[in-house]
């Protein structure tokens, strides 16, 4: 509801408006005319002062709502014209780990970028986690370093809340000098898997749940992580407290502020729950029907939680495992197919809903070993996998089973999903969703079977059979038949050198608890 509405409403002058929220009458006066877009604290203290009546969509057109245009440039420069007071805008691309990288640009450039693109270096894919070149991947010196052209995804243009109203940001993808799909952009990868799905007369609607931890900017003596500080007590509670809704208060603020700009952007997300260890959180972000959209919104949402959390003075961190002895942070991936009708083709009740759902799973069964490389990117990805501990250890599946692989859950049945639980939270998502759904269209194609679910406790009733250790999942993905066909041959190898030489750094670095194990004892 506009400020207007709500003085209206609540018969208030401005002034008795702005002193309730504790803003100044001038401030409040650029708020109520659309001069200024309030800060996150300052959106919070009017929320709080209109009983919940203004929000962020009072102020921000989310993506999708009041400017969706089918020409990107359409819809980029009616944002533009509709936010004089925007200054700058990020133009944001993802890297093979997830790492956002890109231009800080003036209007006037976004202007040039929306109109012609971008040029930008290829071997951005090509890139480390240290963001150092890998010459293995053949991006770097073997090419000259060529520019490719960097293009808006939509076209559209998001606010950035944590940093104030004169900040955007814009996403972008990868075209080749030709204007072909850069091959190497995992974006460019996962749409052209989707494109297979509409061959066969049906779409991919997915949601990406991920999970995360707030921890303290001081780190142990060891330069480990440690949980911040409870606002209440003044002490760090290290204890497990699934679902506390103490916690929850604990992190109000910076959870709140979190939502907030994740709607600002047009992302829809759900409440958010403490996980299974202290400082662990989810916030879901809806489903929707464009896979690539989905990925897009885990992109920012995993950037405005690291933002957010850098303004309350704290971190926010996404690593697989920080922690050792409790729980990982997970990427849960829910995917459906809606047919050319947009009805969900797993739905009881349409044709053929069970086999298309059982085949779907199969191809998830079948690929999943030789996918393990993509859904645990990196060394740390592989201490998440352990007996009990929610991260599965074999291909399973089952109905309403949180310890297999491959969930359906209950619910209603027009909903009905497959909830993908092995990825974590430091995967690339677009790479993690083209993996799942590659193996869902091989499954569907070639009419898997998947055997019978699991009823009971998968970790007692099968045994361990995943990859759970980086060099054995980089020889599965070599080894695999599934990624190939779908990731295609040239991507496959790159993906493939790209981690096998970050293994070979990582292994030839010598670990500090070498030291502390070895040094004086040998």
């Amino acid at each position: 509801m506009k400020i207007a509405d709500v003085l209206a409403r609540e018969r208030l002058t401005l002034t008795e408006f702005a002193r309730r929220a504790g803003v100044s009458v001038a401030a409040m006066s650029r708020y109520a005319s659309g001069q200024q877009i309030p800060r996150p604290d300052a959106m919070r203290r009017l929320a709080e002062a209109s009983n919940g009546l203004v929000g962020p969509s009072d102020f921000y057109a989310p993506a999708g709502q009041g400017h969706d245009h089918p020409d990107p440039a359409m819809a980029a420069r009616h944002f533009l014209d509709s936010h004089p007071e925007v200054r700058h805008i990020d133009l944001v691309i993802a890297d093979t780990n997830g790492v956002c990288r890109g231009k800080r640009a003036s209007r006037a450039e976004a202007v040039e970028v929306i109109d012609h693109g971008l040029k930008l270096v290829g071997s951005l894919f090509g890139l480390d986690i240290h963001g150092e070149n890998v010459e293995e991947t053949g991006l770097g010196m073997e090419t000259g370093d060529r520019d490719q052209i960097a293009v808006p995804v939509d076209g559209r243009i998001l606010p950035m809340p944590w940093v104030g109203p004169d900040a955007a940001q814009m996403l972008l993808t990868l075209l080749s000098e030709e204007g072909e799909p850069f091959f190497a952009d995992p974006r460019q990868v996962l749409s052209g898997i989707v494109g297979q799905f509409r061959e066969i007369g049906l779409n991919p609607v997915v949601a990406c749940e991920l999970e995360f931890y707030l921890i303290d900017r001081s780190r142990t003596e060891l330069g480990g992580p440690q949980p911040v500080a409870s606002p209440f007590s003044g002490r760090r509670d290290w204890s497990t407290q699934v679902l506390s809704l103490d916690e929850m208060d604990a992190h109000r603020q910076v959870l709140a502020d979190i939502t907030a700009a994740m709607e600002a952007q047009g992302v829809p997300v759900t409440g958010a729950l403490s996980e299974y260890a202290p400082g662990q959180f989810e916030i879901n972000t809806h489903h929707v029907a464009d896979a690539a959209t989905a990925c897009d919104h885990a992109i920012l949402f995993k950037r405005t939680v690291r933002s957010v959390a850098r303004r309350h003075g704290i971190d926010a961190t996404f690593m697989a495992k920080p922690y050792g002895g409790i729980s990982g942070s997970g990427l849960h991936v829910h995917v459906s197919l809606a047919d050319d009708k947009g009805r969900n083709a797993f739905a009881p009740g349409q044709p053929q809903a069970d086999e298309r759902l059982r085949h779907a799973v199969g191809g998830l069964m079948r690929a999943m070993a030789e996918s393990m490389a993509v859904f645990a990117p990196n060394a740390n990805s592989f201490r998440r996998f352990q007996l009990g501990s929610y991260a599965p250890v074999a291909p399973t599946w089952g109905f309403e089973n949180r310890t297999v692989s491959l969930r359906v859950p209950g619910g209603d049945a027009r909903a009905r999903r497959v909830e993908h639980r092995v990825c974590g939270a430091d995967a690339n998502p677009y790479l993690a969703v083209a993996a799942i759904l590659g193996a869902m269209h091989c499954g569907l194609t070639e009419r898997l079977d998947p055997g019978p679910p699991i009823e009971g406790n998968a970790y007692d009733l099968v045994a361990p059979s995943l990859p759970r250790h980086w060099s054995n999942a980089l020889d599965a993905y070599d080894d695999g038949t599934v990624l190939p066909r779908y990731f295609g041959e040239r991507y496959h190898q790159h993906y493939g050198r790209l981690r096998r030489a970050e293994f070979e750094r990582y292994q030839a670095e010598v670990n500090p608890l070498d030291h502390a194990w070895y040094l004086d004892r040998l």
